[in-house]
């Protein structure tokens, strides 16, 4: 039996990588670690950013990892468990993610901090140039 998804349209060709992107986005519904996205207005309001923020309590910055790859942000975390500690009780386990966000085309990362267990990664979408191109008529008689 054939699956059939809204993609298998003969009308929308070429539209196979924005099916695999929405599969892969289906597919990462972990809620760790948790996060907001949140929209900066510039003063003149039309210089908008994106701010996703990450709570990642308990990593320093060499336990984590922002990387664009292709058309997605992704974002790491790896904490080493440290053998010569010797717990009564664990209730904070050493954990490891990867969140990944799918980028427009045009967003750009422009930073990333992070503070008092918040990683916060700017994004922004600049302005595209305007190219205006007049198409020359040619006149056959």
């Amino acid at each position: 039996m054939t699956r059939m998804t809204p993609f298998s349209n003969p009308l929308l060709l070429g539209f196979e990588t924005m099916e695999k992107t929405l599969e892969r986005v289906s597919k990462s519904a972990d809620g760790y670690p948790p996060y907001n996205i949140e929209r900066i207005r510039g003063m003149n309001g039309s210089d908008d950013r994106l701010r996703i923020t990450l709570a990642v309590a308990g990593f320093c910055d060499e336990d984590l990892e922002v990387a664009t790859e292709d058309n997605q942000l992704v974002i790491r975390g790896r904490q080493v468990d440290e053998v010569e500690r010797d717990f009564l009780h664990r209730g904070i386990a050493a954990r490891q993610f990867q969140r990944t966000f799918v980028l427009a085309d045009g967003m750009r990362v422009t930073g990333a901090e992070l503070k008092n267990g918040l990683l916060s990664v700017d994004l922004d979408r600049p302005e595209p140039e305007r190219h205006v191109r007049k198409i020359n008529i040619s006149v056959k008689d």
